[in-house]
């Protein structure tokens, strides 16, 4: 798939008048963040906070739904009543859509249809009610994780990702969905953040990685990596949502760290093994159920996909956050968690979730090694 055609329209260098922001997804993790930080802004004055259940945030007008229930439509149209008076205000000027299931251990095929039929949904809703501008947040990964890969990559290079490993392929629907709507909808906005690995809070095959006794280190390849603190992507949706910028923006910190550093800075060794062995284990420990995460996610630990997030510069945005401290905090969140092959071990239990990049994979690598060399030595 190619990277969305730019849009035509010049982003402002701020807003033109006090906003109307409805952010979905607001009762927890980025939502409820950017939901307290746009509460904050003064250039905004009124927030819709949308989600299944409430939130903490105060002063928030808030609405539980389902974002695939067409009705959405409704509430970004209905005018309301800002912060600062008991005036009515206009309807919604811009949405931010956080409503997405990224969890590991959702069904693969459900995950998919809420993922895409929500982004749809509220799309299909935004310009019937006349909204200018929707934000969505997809990830850097869509760019592919590939040896040839420019470094940094440039955020129009071409999205070179396939569907195989978590998320990506939802991600990647939500791109096309989000390249489309402006020629399905003339005068309608869409803004797509790309962060890279999200550490703050989340739980994904690539935080997971961490979790693991051992680095799995795939032989021949030359791994980058490359943080995205949750904190900054929340104030590079605020950029978005007070429409300081536009297209399609990456985020994350500035440069990267080779594997070598990675491994001084966590004090956590690797372990080597051949592709094959360690591909082929990812695949069958996925295909027998064992491992919720395909062996396409052992590709991003693999290979670079670094971003450049020029836009975000250019528009004055700064990550808050290095590498190396965006690293040490997920090493912090991660203490005491024990994972094998992603799948984090409990006291009396060994099963709970996995990513496929984790020291299991490599375990039971070595293990087929180890009989087949067995078997050559008796012959």
């Amino acid at each position: 798939m190619s990277s969305p055609e730019p849009t035509v329209r010049a982003a402002r260098n701020g807003p033109k008048a006090p906003l109307t922001v409805a952010v979905t997804g607001a009762a927890g993790g980025v939502g409820a963040l950017l939901t307290e930080r746009l509460l904050a802004t003064p250039d905004v004055h009124r927030v819709l906070a949308l989600d299944e259940r409430l939130g903490d945030a105060k002063g928030a007008e808030w609405h539980t739904l389902d974002v695939r229930d067409p009705a959405i439509a409704e509430l970004l149209r209905t005018r309301g009543i800002s912060r600062e008076s008991a005036e009515h205000e206009s309807p919604v000027d811009v949405v931010v859509h956080l409503a997405l299931d990224l969890d590991l251990e959702s069904d693969p095929a459900i995950r998919t249809a809420y993922n895409v039929r929500g982004t749809q949904t509220v799309l299909t809703a935004a310009a019937a009610a006349g909204v200018r501008r929707v934000v969505l947040v997809t990830s850097a990964m869509v760019y592919g994780a590939l040896s040839d890969n420019d470094l940094p990559l440039a955020e129009d290079a071409e999205l070179r990702a396939t569907a195989e490993a978590t998320c990506v392929g939802d991600f990647l629907e939500i791109e096309d969905l989000a390249r489309r709507a402006p020629r399905a909808h003339p005068g309608l906005n869409v803004t797509v953040l790309r962060p890279a690995v999200l550490v703050g809070g989340m739980d994904t095959a690539l935080t997971r990685y961490f979790e693991s006794p051992r680095l799995l280190v795939v032989a021949g390849s030359r791994p980058r990596w490359q943080f995205c603190h949750v904190q900054d992507l929340v104030g590079a949706l605020e950029y978005a949502a007070l429409e300081r910028v536009e297209g399609e923006l990456a985020v994350g910190c500035d440069g990267w760290l080779e594997q070598e550093e990675v491994e001084e800075l966590t004090g956590i060794r690797r372990m080597e093994l051949p592709p094959a062995v360690a591909l082929g284990a990812a695949g069958r420990l996925h295909r027998l159920g064992l491992t919720p995460s395909p062996a396409g996610d052992l590709a991003y630990t693999m290979h670079p996909w670094v971003v450049s997030g020029s836009k975000l510069h250019e528009a004055g945005w700064r990550p808050q956050w290095t590498n190396e401290e965006v690293l040490a905090e997920l090493l912090t969140e991660v203490a005491g968690r024990h994972t094998v092959a992603g799948r984090r071990l409990g006291r009396k239990d060994a099963a709970t979730t996995l990513g496929a990049a984790g020291a299991t994979v490599a375990l039971v690598g070595t293990a087929a090694l180890v009989r087949r060399a067995r078997k050559a030595r008796r012959r």
